[in-house]
């Protein structure tokens, strides 16, 4: 079987698919350049399915989010083929570009030199990577990522946060922020953090507000943090489903979450289960959105591997700017 008939034939989220690239470098580079091109190719279409996904109806019987998770694989896999079997002609742009970037490449005569193809590879294994980052990313449960800890966090947002933030009307986001604000000033006195970092978290674990936890009879919980209920806590709480990581892989459980009877208690009692636990140190005082996100989630806050990567884009991302601006 041909290399190219391999590479279109192969898993979407097959790991050894970049292990094989390389390999077929050092044989045939310009068929190597070629594959990685190719590869760039399939993510474009990909955005253009996932594009046609989100502008049809997604609240069939049968719509739920293991289903739009495996829909998610599927379309992958199609854009690939599509890539590698019926190519639309980016892919031969995005070679010349390339090698552009690397250096004169004329497939015909030339060759890369080993130092050039490993940055071609290793911009072909980033890509790679984005498309598994997106698929992990995606919520299962249609609750939060638990934490490992008892009286952890995890992430009550149902979708992706950064899909979420992306379709969120400006005036929904104005309405959250002018919501906490001042409750997150006050809690960022305490922790020694800009107030917008906390604002920021809030987003992330509630959705910006629109996926936060409530009580069986609909009103809120409150619990814009996402805290569970652990053994220490002796106040209400409130059982659902939700979505925690092992090794980075999710599976569904069910676990209780502190209920507080406002806003201003919930946002005083997260300021004190950061600066009341040991762990949770390398939180305090962080001025860098970099150092807060992934203070929190090596700290164990979360379990969703992509945790700092998410909450540091709300951050740095236009919704709370302008949320925050108006």
């Amino acid at each position: 079987m041909r290399t190219e008939n391999i590479q279109a034939n192969r898993f979407v989220l097959d790991p050894n698919a970049n292990k094989a690239l390389r390999a077929n470098a050092k044989q045939d580079q310009a068929a190597a350049l070629k594959d990685a091109a190719r590869q760039f190719e399939g993510l474009m279409l990909q955005m253009v399915l996932k594009s046609m996904r989100d502008a049809a109806p997604q609240d069939g019987l049968f719509d739920n989010d293991q289903s739009r998770f495996f829909m998610t694989i599927l379309d992958q896999q199609i854009a690939q083929n599509i890539a590698s079997e019926s190519p639309m002609g980016f892919a031969k742009m995005i070679e010349q570009q390339l090698g552009r970037n690397l250096g004169s490449v004329d497939s015909a005569t030339d060759t890369l030199s080993s130092l050039q193809m490993e940055a071609l590879l290793r911009q072909s294994a980033a890509a790679t990577g984005t498309a598994l980052r997106a698929a992990s990313a995606l919520d299962f449960s249609g609750a939060a990522n638990v934490t490992s800890a008892g009286d952890s966090a995890n992430s009550a947002n149902p979708a992706s946060t950064a899909a979420a933030s992306a379709s969120l009307a400006s005036g929904s986001a104005q309405d959250f922020v002018k919501r906490v604000w001042p409750h997150a000033v006050e809690a960022a006195k305490t922790l020694g953090v800009p107030p917008h970092f906390v604002v920021a978290h809030s987003a992330l674990e509630s959705g910006w507000g629109q996926h936060e936890i409530t009580l069986s009879d609909g009103t809120p919980s409150h619990n814009l943090f996402g805290i569970k209920a652990g053994k220490s806590w002796s106040g209400p709480s409130v059982e659902i489903q939700t979505t925690e990581y092992e090794n980075g892989v999710p599976k569904t459980v069910r676990a209780k979450f502190r209920v507080y009877p406002s806003y201003a208690e919930a946002f005083e009692d997260y300021a004190g289960l950061l600066r009341g636990k040991e762990r949770f140190a390398s939180v305090l005082g962080q001025r860098n959105s970099v150092g807060f996100a992934q203070s929190l989630q090596d700290s164990g806050y979360a379990t969703d591997p992509l945790y700092a990567d998410k909450l540091n884009r709300i951050i740095g991302g236009a919704t709370l700017k302008e949320a925050l601006a108006g």
